[in-house]
């Protein structure tokens, strides 16, 4: 691009330098006169070419090496940016497996507790139940035992009683079997009507 540039800007002092020689007279200035334009092309061109070669061999080098030192850091800093996301990445998933686990650990810990604990409550229950039932066995027993004897006790209290009474009332003694026959008979009345035994 420069050589083009450098060749454009050389043909075009060129041309000038002919097309001044062709003009007639002399300007005022030195820098217009015809006569000295082609020591002016000259080191004009000198200057340039030397710029030129200087530009070309000593800075432009320099100039294209921190460009590609630069393209070259900025590429293995993308590729460092890329690995490093790469790596939050598995880093993330581990992350995320590890919560998962955790949650599904704690879920069956949970769940093994909730296990122990209805087993324990069940047994407890069953334990409560069966004491309970034997409780009530007992219960029932005792009361049957109880209206059992207390009928023949009430019976028996009832003759003593009726005896005393008709004693006290009449002065006479009565026979006990007598009494007794009658108050086994209400009693067993009794009986049916409360207990429909």
């Amino acid at each position: 691009m420069l050589k083009k540039l450098f060749f454009l800007n050389s043909f075009i002092l060129l041309s000038f330098v002919f097309i001044a020689r062709g003009a007639s007279g002399s300007s005022g200035m030195p820098q217009l006169d015809p006569e000295f334009w082609f020591s002016q092309v000259f080191w004009l061109i000198l200057t340039f070419g030397g710029m030129y070669f200087i530009l070309s061999k000593f800075i432009l080098p320099k100039i294209s090496q921190n460009i590609e030192t630069r393209k070259s850091q900025i590429l293995e800093n993308i590729e460092m940016a890329e690995k490093q996301r790469k790596d939050s990445e598995s880093k993330l998933k581990e992350f995320d497996e590890i919560i998962l686990n955790s949650k599904l650990e704690a879920i069956k810990i949970f769940n093994d507790v909730k296990k122990n604990i209805t087993n324990e409550i069940n047994k407890k229950k069953e334990s409560l139940e069966k004491d309970l039932d034997q409780e009530v066995i007992l219960v029932e027993k005792e009361i049957n035992d109880l209206k059992k004897n207390s009928i023949n006790k009430i019976n028996l209290i009832a003759v003593e009683t009726s005896i005393d009474l008709i004693k006290h009332i009449m002065g006479e003694e009565i026979n006990k079997s007598s009494i007794s026959a009658i108050v086994d008979d209400i009693a067993k009345k009794d009986k049916e009507k409360y207990y429909g035994v």
